[in-house]
């Protein structure tokens, strides 16, 4: 029997009504679509601390210029 865990309680899916299961099956998307999310937000944040790291760099050799 395929099991889920829910707040620390441990579920038996097969025990659930047709609309038990089709709610845990829209969670389990959720689930999917926010660990899609979170890591798609690290990708950016790598981006945006590369572009600001290099922004960086641009007007340091700027200000080194005026110098």
């Amino acid at each position: 029997m395929p099991k889920v865990t829910i707040d620390n309680l441990e579920f038996n899916t097969e025990d659930l009504c047709d609309e038990g299961k089709e709610e845990l099956a829209r969670l389990q998307v959720i689930e999917l679509q926010l660990g899609k999310l979170k890591n798609e937000l690290s990708i950016y944040k790598t981006a945006r601390n590369s572009y600001a790291k290099k922004l960086k760099e641009e007007l340091k050799s700027l200000d080194e210029g005026k110098n």
